[in-house]
């Protein structure tokens, strides 16, 4: 059973950094794509970062040039470095690992940025 576990979020002052990191464990080779996402309360889950085994990235628009998606292929690991926090990111964060014929989701943690 493949099970992508997050940590390292928690409550941050604005401006400020948190990096998260999601492993995906029983998993046999390497993950496709994978994924952060995040959802704010009352709206819908959205795209923050994405990126492939070749290291090909995708962001949301809303957090280019400040957060960074990076992998470590040999451990099903991704990371997000969070920098410049604005409570506007404020949100459960949630990881995704894409095998291509079915994904998993991590039960995500809580990134909470006050003003």
């Amino acid at each position: 059973q493949v099970q992508p576990v997050e940590s390292g979020g928690g409550l941050v002052q604005a401006g400020g950094s948190l990096r998260l990191s999601c492993a995906a464990s029983g998993v046999i080779g390497t993950v496709n794509t994978m994924g952060w996402y995040r959802q704010a309360p009352g709206k819908a889950r959205e795209l923050v970062a994405a990126v492939t085994n070749g290291g090909r990235t995708n962001y949301a628009d809303s957090v280019k040039g400040r957060f960074t998606i990076s992998r470590d292929n040999g451990k099903n690991t991704v990371y997000l470095q969070m920098n410049s926090l604005k409570p506007e990111d404020t949100a459960v964060y949630y990881c995704n690992a894409d095998l291509g014929w079915t994904d998993y989701w991590g039960k995500g943690t809580l990134v909470t940025v006050s003003s």
